[in-house]
């Protein structure tokens, strides 16, 4: 299974993401080209060879109207400052710069709301219809978030920090990259943080950053002795969406090595790793459990599964059985992780009439699965993802199906028609 590895042992950015996924493109150059010609207004994108603690990787600047983000205002430096309240003016980071080519420059600070993007990216930019999905999914977590931390509608954000030209051409091209290199899964390390406190327009905040911390939850990450901000909202994201699992790195067969280098010094080589490789398909141990009953009722048969897979079960089926006395009878069988053994034999003895579980411990071949979220003109859908063993399956989620069915006086069947051809 063809596996990218990413080590974020100094924390993830755009920029350093953007890198590092393109020292692993078999055509770096060419890809830039593609890139810089895929609709972004007013950016540039280009690359160096920068070296950090003896480790030679590449450096990704974004110019917006010829112009770089001062270092110590842009992300790529990983302590650049937050206005954490995007629905006021602010002195620094934004999305449009109107520059007077007079003595200096005289910079106009603008808004851009989410719907601000998502007509840039459906309506300009000329990437494949996968990675816009990408790109407005990646936008509405980091929005979803600045929601959660400023208490407005998803409707009233604007960006500065993650809404300006140069994060757009960050994220485009980590999805641009991530759909090129097509890898069957994306595992992550947990994430290096940093420490201190950022600056910000209003105050000083804590590292890492409110809408950062939102968007890393349920996900391993940690502090340290590195004084400064080292996952930016956009890198948080990024790996939110991108990552189908975190953790060491597993054991793999890996064929190429990328380094993306941020600006900033640290006596830790300041850069992110990607390593891509190939992987065993995945294969892991279950647990069957087992019983017999044969004086339940249908429907006390439909409350014990459910109550079953509340409790993690991965399958609950049953078939119908003879037993003694010529008896009709249920088998109940129930797939769950072995840790999860007790708890399942608990609501078992709960919930059935059974007098006796069996278990049997087996190894099953699963495909990695991952949910993603389409945009359609009857709104968001969800899509099921499995992948590996050399194939990859798509099935529309049958909730959203059947909504949008029952709404628009459509069978299921019409609607998934409808869907499959847009997906």
């Amino acid at each position: 299974m063809k596996t990218l590895y990413l080590e974020c042992a100094m924390g993830a950015a755009g920029d350093m993401l953007t890198a590092a996924l393109l020292e692993l493109h078999p055509n770096p150059d060419d890809f830039l080209a593609r890139l810089n010609n895929a609709g972004i207004p007013d950016v540039v994108i280009s690359r160096s060879s920068s070296v950090k603690c003896g480790i030679t990787g590449t450096h990704i600047t974004v110019k917006v109207n010829g112009v770089e983000e001062d270092e110590h205002l842009h992300e790529h430096d990983h302590e650049h400052h937050h206005d954490e309240e995007p629905w006021h003016e602010h002195e620094h980071h934004d999305h449009h710069h109107d520059h007077d080519h007079g003595e200096g420059h005289a910079h106009h600070h603008s808004h851009t709301a989410l719907h601000d993007i998502e007509h840039i990216v459906r309506d300009h930019l000329r990437v494949p219809e996968k990675v816009k999905d990408d790109i407005l999914a990646v936008y509405g977590l980091i929005a979803e978030a600045e929601s959660h931390v400023h208490g407005r509608p998803v409707t009233e954000i604007h960006f500065h920090e993650v809404g300006t030209m140069d994060a757009l051409a960050d994220v485009t091209a980590v999805c641009l990259l991530m759909n090129e290199l097509a890898p069957d899964e994306v595992v992550a390390s947990p994430v290096h943080v940093g420490s201190g406190f950022v600056r910000c327009a209003h105050g000083t905040l804590p590292v890492p950053a409110p809408a950062t911390a939102y968007l890393l939850q349920g996900i391993p990450s940690y502090g340290g002795q590195v004084r400064g901000e080292l996952c930016t909202p956009t890198g948080a994201a990024l790996l939110k969406h991108f990552a189908g699992r975190f953790g060491d790195m597993p054991m793999m067969r890996t064929e190429a090595i990328g380094y993306g280098v941020g600006t900033k010094d640290f006596p830790i080589a300041n850069c992110l790793r990607a390593m891509l490789g190939e992987t065993a398909d995945r294969t892991e141990n279950v647990s069957e459990l087992a019983c017999n009953v044969d004086d339940m009722t249908a429907e006390e048969i439909s409350f014990a599964m459910e109550r079953l897979f509340e409790g993690g079960a991965f399958e609950v089926y049953t078939v119908p059985i003879g037993m003694k006395k010529s008896r009709p009878g249920t088998l109940m069988r129930v797939m769950c992780a072995p840790d999860n053994v007790e708890e399942m034999v608990r609501l078992i003895y709960r919930y059935t009439s059974t007098i006796g579980v069996r278990e049997t411990v087996t190894k099953r071949f699963v495909l990695d699965r991952a949910i993603r979220t389409v945009d359609t003109p009857y709104g968001p859908v969800r899509v099921k993802e499995s992948t590996g063993y050399g194939v990859t399956r798509r099935k529309l989620e049958y909730d959203d199906v059947a909504k949008i069915a029952k709404k628009q006086g459509k069978s299921v069947s019409e609607i998934r028609a409808e869907l499959n051809r847009l997906i």
